[in-house]
């Protein structure tokens, strides 16, 4: 008979090398859903891959980022058709393009290509297959649709463009002229007269403030005689016919005419259609001048006030400013002088006051 043996109850000690034995050898299982847990092993299968492979992923993560970084900020480039482009979407501040400066850019643009992209902005409403209006680089569209026009070539069929948000519309205006300042500069009448179409369509809240913004790199001389010449096109602009060869000198002696309530009665000549050429409707506007060369001007409207003499005069030789400058008048063998003395005279002042003096002794 064999003989029996005798079991005995494992210890405390011994249960517990068991059970991390078991642990070691057994895998966890996971409590998610088996499609969970396949996703998650796929997901890490791809994680991991190889470095070159986690290297070209994160290049492209980055690329992404850039692409929509430049993307909002303004700076992509588009290839556009030229006949999806309003050019007259808003009101340009040119009114005469130099036939000589076109042909020079449209030779330019057929040899080199376009350097420099337009910047357009997408239209509420397009209409004629219309998508976009133009906010800069007038003169460069119109130089390609004429290339197109002429040789039917597919190159000049796409221009380069930047798209931009027009919500401000005084922040299109400054570009537009700021472009126009550097490339090609503005006449004055035209500097006025972009300043008073700007705040007539609500981009500012004044013509003032219109030529604040918009010629803010201005000196405060040159932005007054922009404030005459925008009161012209506010006052005239409807009856000239040709204005913007009209010089400085002269426009800044019809903005007096009209501050000092000349209106009618130019507009009384200018509605008999002698000015078939711009000598011709300078006569007529000069015969009005003559009429109110002496009559005080609105102050309510702009422009310096003139003082009186008594009140100004300290002497025969020396004039005193209200800003505190003083003007002496001095003679040698070698002709006369005038010398300036006071609080905030500069360079700057200096210049302007001279240029005002030759404007004057140049010949009408």
């Amino acid at each position: 008979m064999a003989k029996r043996r005798k079991l005995e109850a494992p210890s405390a000690a011994d249960m517990n090398k068991y059970e991390e034995e078991f642990r070691r050898e057994t895998p966890a299982r996971s409590a998610a859903a088996p499609i969970a847990q396949v996703a998650a092993d796929t997901a890490e299968a791809y994680e991991s891959g190889t470095t070159a492979e986690r290297t070209a992923r994160a290049r492209d993560s980055a690329e992404a980022q850039k692409f929509r970084e430049a993307d909002a900020a303004g700076l992509l480039i588009f290839e556009l058709p030229i006949d999806t482009i309003e050019p007259l979407s808003m009101q340009r501040d040119r009114t005469v393009i130099d036939k000589d400066a076109m042909e020079e850019l449209e030779f330019s643009i057929n040899a080199n290509g376009l350097r420099m992209p337009i910047e357009v902005y997408q239209l509420k409403g397009s209409a004629a297959g219309k998508q976009y209006g133009l906010l800069s680089g007038y003169r460069r569209l119109i130089a390609q649709q004429n290339l197109y026009a002429r040789s039917g070539n597919d190159k000049f069929k796409t221009i380069k463009a930047v798209l931009r948000d027009p919500d401000q519309m005084g922040g299109a205006f400054v570009a537009m002229v700021e472009e126009n300042e550097i490339r090609q500069d503005l006449s004055h009448y035209e500097r006025g007269r972009i300043a008073a179409i700007a705040a007539q369509q609500g981009a500012f809240a004044s013509t003032e403030d219109a030529v604040a913004q918009m010629f803010a790199a201005a000196s405060k001389a040159k932005r007054s005689k922009i404030r005459s010449f925008a009161m012209i096109f506010e006052e005239l602009g409807d009856m000239l016919e040709f204005p913007e060869g009209m010089r400085e000198k002269d426009g800044l002696r019809l903005a007096g005419a009209l501050r000092s309530g000349a209106e009618a009665r130019l507009r009384e000549v200018l509605e008999t259609g002698q000015g078939t050429d711009a000598k011709a409707e300078w006569a007529l506007i000069e015969g009005v001048l003559a009429e109110h060369a002496d009559k005080p001007q609105d102050r309510s409207r702009g422009g310096r006030p003139k003082a009186p003499r008594d009140d100004q005069w300290a002497d025969n030789d020396t004039l005193n400013t209200t800003t505190g400058v003083t003007m002496r008048r001095e003679a040698d063998s070698d002709g006369f002088l005038i010398r300036f003395t006071g609080k905030g005279l500069s360079a700057q002042m200096i210049e302007a006051i001279m240029i005002d003096i030759r404007d004057k002794l140049e010949k009408p």
